[in-house]
């Protein structure tokens, strides 16, 4: 039986996906293959989105934006896209699933506060993925 395999995306993957693929990654350790794309990846990762994950013990330091690669999108198991603005070509195999994540600052919620209670939004819906999958 293969690794299940999963694809986190967002537009810039510089903070939904980055925190979804690193809180995967804490969470499943090696039972499930996590990666993570960007539609229009930026050049950085987010330092609020990164500071907020070393809050609960996950380091994303050596993280880079990185666009979507077809050859992986086409072997994941699930693509889980964050927020509607990231668009991706469904492609035969892989189950997709969008995650309309929490967004504070639609509420006046902005900085370190706005990315954590992001962070733990993201963590709910990793853990449910994870006893789903793995």
């Amino acid at each position: 039986m293969s690794t299940p395999s999963v694809l986190f995306v967002c537009v810039k993957n510089g903070g939904k996906s980055q925190v979804a693929a690193g809180l995967m990654r804490e969470a499943a350790g090696d039972a499930i293959e996590v990666h993570s794309a960007g539609t229009t990846p930026g050049t950085a990762v987010n330092a609020l989105s990164a500071e907020s994950l070393l809050e609960v013990g996950v380091d994303l330091s050596g993280e880079q934006p990185k666009p979507i690669d077809p050859a992986l999108l086409a072997r994941m198991d699930y693509v889980i896209t964050l927020g509607s603005e990231a668009q991706v070509d469904i492609v035969d195999g892989p189950t997709f699933e969008n995650w309309d994540t929490d967004e504070p600052s639609e509420r006046g919620i902005d900085g370190i506060e706005r990315m954590r209670l992001v962070r733990d939004d993201i963590a709910a819906r990793v853990d449910e993925l994870v006893s789903r999958i793995g």
